[in-house]
């Protein structure tokens, strides 16, 4: 295959991978929605980073073992998932003060504390694991060597590209909410909202199998 022809077909799917909804997405909007724009900039950074995790561990044969393992899927899947519901649940919970202005919100929502669980959700999803492991091999180009490295620098532009176009996203979304999130009847609701996603997307990675096996 043609040096062009390569990076445009890698480019394209690169693209094509990260602007498709997916619970890392639907995690960060949600974030922007009910948090603004700083919350949601600092969940993406979060996910990317977990990403790196994956990456290092498709480059090094690790995602391997959690593909083949249904002990060790099952472990970091319920994990993962138990994570999302509770984070879910104390969404629920709130009384909205999240929203409220920045002085009120500073201990609730933090930039640190935004990026913290933005890593966790993207470790602990099993199904990313796998995902780099199936397909940045097939990019490999045998005749340069070094596959482990290959790995690790398309993992890297992936990831790069995944953050672009989430921080344009988060940008987007954040600009076209600030009036709800302002209003304190709507604060409360996008809580619940929230939350409800949050919840959902737990369940979602409990019932989720492993179909390499």
């Amino acid at each position: 295959m043609e040096c062009s022809s390569y990076w445009l077909l890698f480019l394209s799917a690169t693209i094509a991978i990260n602007i498709t909804p997916g619970p890392d997405m639907i995690y960060i909007l949600s974030k922007t929605i009910a948090q603004g724009r700083k919350i949601g900039l600092a969940s993406s950074l979060g996910v990317c980073t977990g990403s790196l995790v994956h990456i290092f561990a498709a480059a090094f044969g690790l995602s391997a073992i959690l593909a083949t393992s249904v002990m060790a899927f099952s472990v970091v899947k319920y994990m993962g998932a138990a994570y999302l519901i509770y984070m879910g649940i104390q969404a629920l919970r709130s009384r909205g003060i999240s929203f409220d202005i920045p002085e009120k919100k500073q201990e609730q929502s933090t930039f640190w504390k935004a990026f913290k669980q933005g890593v966790l959700i993207d470790i602990l999803n099993p199904k990313v694991a796998i995902f780099f492991m199936a397909f940045l091999p097939q990019f490999v180009r045998p005749e340069l060597g070094h596959a482990p490295a290959q790995i690790l620098i398309l993992g890297f532009l992936v990831n790069l590209g995944g953050l672009v176009i989430e921080s344009v996203l988060v940008l987007t979304a954040a600009q076209t909410t600030i009036f709800f999130r302002s209003n304190s009847q709507f604060s409360t609701l996008l809580d619940r909202v929230l939350g409800s996603m949050l919840i959902g997307l737990g369940i979602r990675l409990a019932l989720t199998e492993n179909h390499t096996n």
